[in-house]
């Protein structure tokens, strides 16, 4: 027996906006937005989905798990993101080929450059 992955949870302090956010960065659908879950998805179909529940607590400290994004050109996107509101953070990633960058609530993602 396997399991299926369903979904990524992510805690927010506004699950709408963080979730409407993440839908655009993504090209995702937002799926249901109800007070207490805010769920996108590729397609009301697909999964996995990222699902957004409220907490009443900042984040803190540095995500232990995030998202990689690769896009075909990984400086517009950077630039596409950071004009939506995301922001570059230092993790202590030194020299290396991906940017860090934080959601408007502070989690961190990377974009990485395109394969090849």
């Amino acid at each position: 027996m396997t399991s299926v992955w369903e979904s990524l949870t992510v805690d927010a302090r506004d699950p709408s906006r963080l979730a409407h956010w993440w839908a655009e960065a993504l090209g995702y659908q937002v799926i249901s937005d109800r007070p207490d879950e805010v769920e996108i998805r590729p397609a009301a179909d697909q999964t996995p989905g990222i699902v957004f529940v409220p907490v009443s607590d900042d984040k803190i400290t540095k995500n232990r798990l995030h998202i990689d994004l690769r896009p075909a050109d990984q400086e517009a996107e950077v630039e596409r993101l950071v004009d939506m509101g995301a922001r570059h953070v230092d993790v202590g990633q030194a020299d290396v080929q991906w940017t860090v960058l934080a959601d408007p609530e502070g989690n961190e993602f990377c974009v990485l450059r395109q394969r090849g």
